[in-house]
């Protein structure tokens, strides 16, 4: 049998007065096509710059060549030239 549904905050939620019975093994298929935006909106997911911008600029007073040697500066090994 085929049930049909939408994915909400990450949760597969089945649509219809069918649904199957407690604890049987399911499998999903997306279906293709475009998914519809919800009532608030689709948001995209932050890109990387977007999750670590807070941080950007926070370590200023750095050594010029801390890139190439952090090693030395967090654990005391020979420099790098």
């Amino acid at each position: 049998m085929t049930y049909r549904g939408r994915v909400k905050n990450g949760v597969v939620v089945l649509e219809g007065p069918q649904v199957p019975p407690e604890g049987a093994p399911v499998s999903v298929t997306l279906l293709k096509g475009r998914a519809r935006r919800s009532e608030k909106g689709a948001e995209r997911e932050p890109s990387l710059y977007d999750r670590l911008k807070p941080f950007i600029g926070m370590l200023d007073s750095l050594p010029p060549d801390f890139s190439v040697n952090h090693d030395h500066y967090l654990y005391g090994t020979p420099k790098r030239k």
